[in-house]
């Protein structure tokens, strides 16, 4: 088995392929660090996925595989209590389907304009240390990594029963191009942490996203989505907005030192690409185009690949 892409995808695939098995290598251009897993700050939340069944599905088996890793000490996955922020007037609360303590907000808690909110004990997922320990995990399995790029499937002729593609942003290029697949621009900046641990997430208006999520030894503080946006440079005026929507919403990060600051381009589609690719050199399968819900969605996405995969062989 080959999968193409070393975000947390293709990690999550690569070791759930190994668990049942399975010889897998791994082939990336990039260090894990440089994808937009990377960027991402991250909690359990289908920020920008679709409502389908299938999805329903895959948030499921995720919140249940990070809530079952919170328990593993160095995974960096932690169970955290936040808000969800909501502005709409008819908010989607499928998601809470999953969550046991999924409470109404006290109104009084929350930021002027906001219609509603939900208080939940969700998956935090601090980036730093689960996107290694996940690499990592990987490799005790038996895992191979390769550096290098692939420009035609063919390459692959002879080397694999069976190629994955997760490749994020460029997951359709292999396949012939996939013009559905849109990069959203995510911009977001880290602030030391003067001693939060709730998060807040206030993302019904693309225009107004915004969330602060406190880790170990920073916050970090989003964001943007623009679509179609290729740019990768940190913009100034952008990450000012940011910070004043942030301090408007968590009034105790308001001057806080900066620590770093991101962008990472989100591989939106209108539909995540879940399935077999037939009339290609070897066997394919698609997995990409999850929008901002890469890590919420990887451990589902991971499991449905084993599945299409046994499917195959039966």
């Amino acid at each position: 088995m080959t999968v193409i892409g070393a975000g947390v995808i293709g990690l999550s695939t690569a070791v759930e392929l190994a668990r049942d098995g399975h010889e897998v290598t791994v082939v990336a251009d990039v260090d894990t660090m440089d994808t937009v897993s990377a960027v991402s700050a991250a909690l359990w939340f289908p920020y920008r996925a679709e409502r389908s069944p299938a999805v329903v599905e895959l948030l499921r088996s995720s919140f249940a595989r990070f809530a079952a890793l919170s328990e593993v000490s160095d995974s960096g996955v932690e169970m955290r209590a936040g808000t969800v922020v909501e502005r709409s007037a008819t908010p989607d609360r499928s998601w809470t389907a999953f969550v046991p303590d999924a409470v109404e907000a006290d109104p009084r808690l929350l930021p002027p304009g906001a219609s509603s909110g939900v208080r939940a004990t969700l998956p935090f997922i601090v980036i730093p240390a689960y996107l290694p320990w996940l690499r990592a995990r990987a490799s005790a399995l038996g895992v191979v990594f390769e550096r290098r790029s692939v420009q035609h499937l063919a390459e692959l002729a002879g080397r694999a029963d069976t190629v994955v593609i997760a490749g994020g942003i460029r997951g359709g290029e292999l396949l012939g191009g996939d013009p559905d697949v849109v990069p959203v621009r995510g911009q977001v900046v880290r602030l030391a942490n003067p001693g939060l641990t709730d998060w807040v997430t206030d993302t019904d208006e693309p225009d107004r996203l915004t969330y602060v999520f406190p880790r170990r030894d920073d916050i970090v503080v989003g964001g943007t989505s623009i679509d179609g946006s290729w740019d990768r440079a940190i913009d100034v005026d952008t990450e000012r907005a940011i910070l004043e929507r942030a301090a408007a919403l968590v009034p105790a990060i308001a001057g806080q030192p900066v620590l770093g600051r991101a962008v990472g381009l989100r591989p939106a589609r209108p539909t995540i690409r879940l399935e077999r690719v037939t009339g290609h050199e070897l066997p394919v399968i698609a997995a990409y185009g999850h929008g901002g819900a890469g890590v919420t969605l990887s451990w589902g996405t991971a499991e449905r690949v084993l599945a299409l995969l046994r499917d195959d062989a039966t």
